[in-house]
């Protein structure tokens, strides 16, 4: 069952240095709502295609880490990551960023890659019974964070 999700948002920055900010996935716990901390694992010091990083989740007190993996990287225009569960590839993340006249809009993007089978056993890891639903609202959060920071 895949299903897809997009939230934009206008950001008055340009989007090399909006790029640079979610790219650099140490700076996710500024962002999220449910993602504390990503750090890349050994051998990777940022957001190229074929690194690796583990991200710290939370929900209350559920937690729990996942693995990334950089799918696409193009300063300025795309960054894309596949998450994982050990071998498991449950979902795809990705940000697009398109010039404006006052900076760029940025998309957030997921898709949800579980199974049906698989949807018990996620609600029991992370607590959130509609994921399509909390991942709306994290998203909007998080572009609304990136925004704050980077057009100081």
């Amino acid at each position: 069952m895949m299903q897809r999700l997009e939230v934009s948002r206008d950001i008055a920055a340009s989007p090399e240095r909006v790029y640079a900010a979610i790219s650099d996935v140490t700076r996710m716990g500024e962002w999220s709502l449910e993602c504390e901390a990503c750090e890349w694992h050994e051998g990777f010091e940022g957001p190229v295609v074929g690194a690796t990083f583990d991200g710290h989740n939370r929900n209350g007190e559920l937690v729990w880490t996942t693995q990334g993996k950089v799918v696409e990287a193009e300063p300025g225009r795309a960054f894309v990551f596949e998450c994982f569960a050990g071998a498991y590839h449950y979902s795809t993340w990705g940000y697009r960023f398109e010039p404006t006249e006052t900076g760029c809009r940025v998309t957030e993007w997921s898709e949800d890659l579980r199974p049906e089978s698989a949807l018990e056993m996620s609600k029991k890891i992370s607590g959130i019974d509609d994921r399509v639903e909390r991942n709306r609202d994290t998203m909007s959060l998080t572009l609304e964070r990136v925004a704050a920071a980077v057009e100081q």
